[in-house]
């Protein structure tokens, strides 16, 4: 399939971001170049008969989710649309690329393999980098993300970095320096680059890959997949202990208890509970209750915003003119910028990017040749589950990474479809029906709670 090696460079390039630590691709507009490589690859496809038009189910609500999202904040500020437009535009092509150029099982596990693969990398460098000693670095005000520049200098705290040695008028912190330009945050919790410069980003997209490592030993129950099985539970597992991120951690547990359910059923909680102990036990951090309330905070904002503007929301990307930080909850930051109609839509797309897996494990479940099939709709409902629990953390409503996801889901169904034509995720009036009882009851619930908690602002 021509489109395939396009898709590939385009997740690399996402995830890695060697534009920002390599000077010569510095400028070079390297992911819209492998979003037309990819997309002139599936005309090709479609042209030789190799790949067919066939929409996943979340391409209708993803598209309604643009619009909406643009008409949310067009109709404020014409100025205030350009930026953010663009930005989730991009997320969303990335599901469109990926749902649609995807449909073969033989490359639906190229593409989760890469996955895979990135996270290795990511954790590795995140692992590297945990194990450094804390040193003093020197911020460039005009980077992104707080990036610093090591001086070699050992510390303890930034305070330490202001004395001797210190150049005059420069603003230090005190961190861990890692590979590839990238540095701790936060008094040492490690990050990478671009959109995973967030430790709670990183360690949320290496977690919700960690279910492929599953799917490859599953496949083929060989020595040396139990060693990639092992080795990537482990080093995904030490990196999340080095990001000191609750929802990483929580993300963990989900992804192990999907699995431990599958094979112990009710049973198999505690012991994926059990098997995740280590992670939840060495993965706290000081601060982590002024952490706690802070977000709470923020939670009622966002939602009080919602109370304000129940219909056509705040805008995207608007809410830092209303509140200091962002809702850091996926759900309610969608419900406060978007409006209830934008959280309908968008819980859509995640409703069925969940769905998807489930409905091809129920559908395929005594059925001995779809045996790929079944192994690949648990991997995925592991990921989409986790990755369901870890954006209540966050605000990844348009996240490139969360998109990647979707899309993944999107290409599942394709393959799927692709084997089997009469295969369907069924989605009509009643689930729509259900899904707006549920995103209201979900926004009263988080308001009521933050409010409760936060006496009331």
């Amino acid at each position: 399939m021509f489109a395939v090696p396009g898709v590939i460079l385009l997740v690399l390039l996402l995830y890695t971001r060697p534009q920002e630590f390599v000077d010569a691709l510095r400028g070079v507009p390297l992911l819209y170049v492998c979003l037309g490589v990819a997309f002139a690859g599936y005309a090709i496809d479609l042209r030789l008969r190799r790949s067919r038009l066939q929409p996943a189910p979340q391409l209708v609500p993803a598209v309604i989710f643009i619009l909406w999202a643009m008409f949310s904040v067009a109709t404020r500020s014409l100025d205030a649309l350009i930026v953010p437009g663009l930005d989730v535009t991009i997320s969303v092509m990335f599901f469109i690329v990926l749902a649609h150029t995807v449909q073969t099982f033989r490359v639906f596990q190229v593409v989760a393999g890469t996955l895979l693969v990135i996270a290795l990398f990511l954790a590795a460098v995140g692992v590297h980098q945990g194990l450094q000693p804390l040193t003093c670095h020197r911020l460039d005000p005009d980077s992104v993300g707080e990036i610093g520049t090591p001086d070699g200098r050992p510390c303890h705290m930034p305070s330490e970095c202001e004395g001797e040695g210190a150049e005059p008028g420069a603003d230090y912190m005190c961190e861990k320096p890692g590979l590839f330009g990238t540095s701790s945050i936060g008094g040492g919790r490690v990050r990478y680059r671009g959109s995973l410069n967030d430790p709670n980003a990183l360690a949320l997209t290496i977690a919700a890959s960690l279910p492929f490592a599953f799917a490859f030993y599953q496949r083929r129950r060989t020595t040396a997949r139990l060693l990639l099985l092992l080795f990537s539970a482990g080093l995904i597992g030490l990196c999340t202990v080095f990001t000191q991120s609750r929802g990483g951690q929580l993300v963990v547990l989900v992804v192990l208890g999907v699995y431990c359910v599958q094979r112990y059923g009710i049973k198999g909680v505690v012991l994926g509970a059990l098997a995740a102990a280590p992670i939840l036990l060495l993965g706290g951090r000081e601060g982590a209750e002024a952490s706690s309330e802070q977000r709470l905070e923020d939670l009622y904002a966002a939602m009080s915003l919602f109370l304000q503007y129940p219909l056509r929301g705040i805008g995207m990307a608007q809410i830092l003119e209303y509140h200091s930080q962002t809702a850091h909850n996926s759900y309610a930051l969608a419900a406060a910028e978007l409006g209830f109609p934008g959280l309908v839509v968008w819980t859509t797309v995640l409703y069925l990017s969940v769905r998807t897996p489930i409905a091809a494990f129920v559908r395929y479940a005594d059925r001995p040749e779809a045996a790929a099939a079944r192994i690949w709709a648990v991997a995925l409902s592991a990921t989409m589950a986790g990755m369901s629990v870890g954006i209540f953390f966050l605000s990844f409503t348009y996240h490139q990474m969360f998109w990647v996801f979707v899309g993944l889901s999107g290409a599942f169904y394709s393959a799927c479809k692709a084997h089997d034509p009469e295969f369907r995720v069924p989605f009509g009036w009643s689930q729509l029906g259900r899904l707006i009882v549920f995103d209201g009851m979900l926004a009263s619930i988080m308001y009521l709670y933050a409010r409760r908690k936060t006496g009331g602002g």
